[in-house]
């Protein structure tokens, strides 16, 4: 092979494996829209939301679901509103489904987890969850802790 040829093959093999950065970089770090998948909304509003993302995953069962899209303060309630995107496969969770924010690990990201209820009825896309969990704060139950010495 001559030395044009070489250049031309390093060339690719770079271009390739920075577009494989690329793609790992946005799949870690969840920011990928590559999976395509149409959903349905659900909202739940929620007194405390701890350090939960948009972006969020939203499990149910331990099996990633959907994922938070957007997260809003309502001043009529003044609560937080967590808009949920649901995957289309996965439309028939109960009314009354609960969810709750919990922590992945001691320091890990939060995310929303849902429990299905017993309910024949099922949530349909803009329905909104009502029993819902808010995050629990460390340092709310730290100040309890050292409050009830």
């Amino acid at each position: 092979m001559n030395s044009r040829t070489v250049e031309i093959l390093v060339g690719v093999f770079m271009a390739l494996f920075l577009l494989a950065m690329a793609f790992l970089v946005l799949k870690a770090s969840n920011l990928t829209g590559i999976s395509g998948n149409s959903g349905y909304q659900l909202h739940g509003y929620f007194e405390n939301i701890g350090g939960l993302r948009a972006r969020a995953p939203v499990t149910a069962g331990g099996v990633r679901v959907g994922q938070v899209s957007r997260i809003e303060y309502d001043a009529e309630t003044f609560q937080a509103k967590v808009t949920l995107n649901i995957d289309e496969q996965y439309s028939s969770f109960p009314e009354d489904t609960t969810a709750s924010i919990y922590t992945a690990g001691l320091l890990g990201e939060q995310y929303i987890g849902l429990e299905p209820g017993a309910e024949e009825d099922t949530l349909s896309a803009g329905d909104e969850i009502t029993l819902t969990q808010s995050a629990l704060v460390l340092e709310r139950l730290i100040g309890q802790v050292l409050l009830n010495r």
